[in-house]
């Protein structure tokens, strides 16, 4: 690769003139620069760390998927980056205030923009996604509790999310997001349900149809928004972080009118800490378009007209576990895909996979499971499975 260095570069010449504040960050995260330790930067390209400085979170990455510098544990590295408060330097004050604005002012996850992320990330390729996701093809977050490999932990979360809602044989269930119709597939073969899917994704709805096919299971191309109808069941699975803060009160007020009265909604999502107007630049551009994650209190505040949380349940650290079995998949299917995509695909899809299992183990992000009821009903208590 054009520029780049056969040996490592001494580590006070990589840190000369490096801003004082990021050469702080990783000295506290314990990184050393062409360390000797499975987590530590390797350095093929004398402005590395320039970029870094400069471009922040979107330099890191892209100069990952250049080619400028390596690591061995890259999960290992975000987990330290972000341990030791890495994401405070991820972005300049100035892209912060752009996308404070950018999110006052325009919808990013309008019914117009709602595509962006199908066409660009789910729409890939289906080959990609079988062979690096387990047989039921759940891209979300497994149910490691009594699991050894990824197949039992996908399994555990499907049957997991079947009984919270409590499904029984005849019930109608809506999966809103329903990727490649895992979740359906389960419920329908194992609880005996007559289920309806909606996803963006063109790709995921060709094969969903396909894998679906002899059960009583209808895969739409729709948006959450246009669907009709009520059902017994209601359910979302790692499509909330494309809703938007600007759409949440109106996925809960749709949902609510979608869902029968005695009905539960279990909502599945990745999570924020905390209410931020601020989303990684790397992630957005390269991964998951229009992404926001929601905090806790923003999913609740968007809820509470509309419905009762029964349930909220964190298993977070899991996905950290669930991202590095991906990894491995794609790693030792590479040879395979490698004739579809080239070298700075795989760096960039496993800059993503890793950096994501960093942050979970970090705890920076989290993994909710939320079981709803409709307000005002004569309920027996809930009692919610693990």
């Amino acid at each position: 690769m054009s520029g780049l260095q056969s040996q490592p570069l001494d580590a006070h010449q990589q840190t000369r003139g490096l801003p004082a504040r990021v050469q702080q960050m990783l000295a506290n995260a314990d990184i050393r620069i062409n360390g000797s330790r499975p987590w530590d930067m390797q350095i093929h390209h004398p402005r590395t760390l320039s970029r870094i400085a400069l471009q922040r979170s979107l330099g890191l990455g892209e100069s990952y998927m250049d080619g400028w510098w390596d690591c061995k544990a890259l999960d290992q590295f975000f987990y330290r980056l972000l341990r030791h408060g890495g994401d405070s330097v991820s972005q300049a004050r100035w892209q912060v205030v752009l996308q404070w604005l950018g999110q006052a002012i325009f919808n990013r996850q309008s019914l117009s923009r709602a595509t962006k992320v199908a066409e660009q990330h789910y729409d890939l390729d289906n080959h990609l996604f079988e062979t690096m996701l387990d047989s039921s093809m759940s891209y979300s977050c497994g149910y490691w509790r009594n699991a050894d490999t990824l197949e039992q932990a996908q399994y555990n979360k499907l049957d997991l999310i079947c009984r919270k809602l409590q499904l029984e044989p005849g019930m109608t269930l809506l999966d809103i997001g329903c990727g490649w119709g895992g979740l359906l597939h389960h419920a329908s073969q194992h609880y005996g349900i007559r289920g309806v899917g909606v996803t963006l994704s063109e790709e995921q709805a060709s094969l969903a149809r396909q894998r679906c096919r002899d059960l009583p299971v209808d895969i739409e191309l729709q948006d959450y928004r246009k669907v009709q109808g009520t059902f017994d069941r209601v359910v979302s699975v790692g499509m909330f972080e494309h809703v938007g803060r600007k759409n949440y009160a109106t996925f809960m007020k749709h949902n609510a009118r979608l869902l029968k009265r005695g009905g539960l909604m279990l909502l599945h999502t990745i999570g924020n800490n905390f209410n931020s107007h601020r989303h990684d630049p790397w992630i957005d551009k390269y991964i998951f378009p229009n992404g926001e994650l929601p905090s806790i209190r923003q999913i609740s505040r968007a809820a509470e007209p509309w419905f009762v949380p029964e349930d909220v349940h964190n298993f977070g650290p899991d996905y950290a576990t669930t991202l590095r079995a991906w990894d491995d998949n794609f790693c030792r299917h590479w040879p395979q895909l490698q004739e579809r995509y080239d070298q700075r695909f795989y760096r960039m899809w496993r800059y993503y996979l890793n950096c994501c299992a960093g942050a979970f183990q970090a705890r920076d992000i989290q993994l909710w499971q939320w079981v709803f009821s409709k307000p005002g009903e004569q309920r027996q208590r809930y009692t919610a499975a693990r």
